[in-house]
């Protein structure tokens, strides 16, 4: 089984489009996306209706939540609300019904899905430790979850022994005796300085997770951005991969 795995896309019909025609030669048998199909950019109701056109399971995250009223905005930066507000404001009800039946968790033989912990999903915490990682993984009855919600790719590593290790790699060949969460970062906004968009490929035959990164056309989402009256930084930020 070849998975196709991506999250964050955030409004970024852009770079969905990209990682789109990317994963078209890549033989993927099944699609499944981590969360956050809105918020932050222009193209909202474009993007909700090519993720559910592409991906088999989609699981919630808290801008997706917080566009319908199901998540509080309380601890969203200024920045975001804003974002959340004009969301909100640009769906119609097909998509709302969409975003409204988004699941926190998704699980199957292979892996689990969430966008932010197995521990309390909905508080969509970020995974930024390995205290943090260490309660997901007392909860994951796979292997590998993927995670999304950080905008920051890389792997956390549980080894037989208990022991957690954080790698940056973007190549992990998976060992039986292992576990792994898996953050495969983020289409639409990535945080880590490189602005390409980030996607996933999980392979299951082969045992191997590749992280990829493909350019898209930045100035044209950035220039939606502002043309639409939304903050001026959520446009700018994206040409710096922050």
């Amino acid at each position: 089984m070849r998975y196709g795995i991506f999250s964050d896309i955030h409004s970024n019909l852009e770079a969905l489009d990209a990682i789109i025609e990317a994963y078209r030669k890549e033989k993927i048998d099944k699609y499944l996306c981590v969360g956050d199909v809105v918020g932050y950019a222009a193209s909202p109701k474009e993007c909700i209706d090519k993720v559910k056109k592409l991906a088999m399971i989609t699981v919630a995250g808290n801008h997706d939540w917080a566009s319908v009223n199901l998540f509080s905005t309380d601890y969203f930066n200024p920045l975001a609300k804003v974002a959340v507000s004009w969301t909100e404001r640009n769906l119609d009800e097909q998509d709302r019904y969409f975003l409204e039946g988004l699941a926190l968790v998704y699980k199957n033989e292979d892996l689990a899905l969430v966008h932010g912990t197995l521990d309390e999903p909905g508080d969509f915490n970020y995974m930024t430790d390995g205290y943090i990682a260490s309660k997901t993984f007392e909860l994951l009855e796979t292997n590998i979850c993927f995670v999304g919600h950080t905008h920051v790719p890389g792997v956390f590593i549980k080894s037989k022994n208990s022991h957690i290790e954080y790698q940056e790699g973007s190549n992990i060949d998976i060992k039986e005796e292992n576990k792994y969460i898996i953050n495969v970062g983020s289409v639409g906004q990535p945080r880590d300085g490189n602005p390409q968009a980030a996607y996933c490929i999980y392979d299951t035959d082969k045992e191997n997770i590749q992280i990829k990164r493909i350019s898209y056309d930045i100035q044209t989402t950035r220039q939606k951005i502002i043309n639409e009256g939304l903050p001026r930084f959520l446009g700018e930020r994206l040409l710096l991969g922050r």
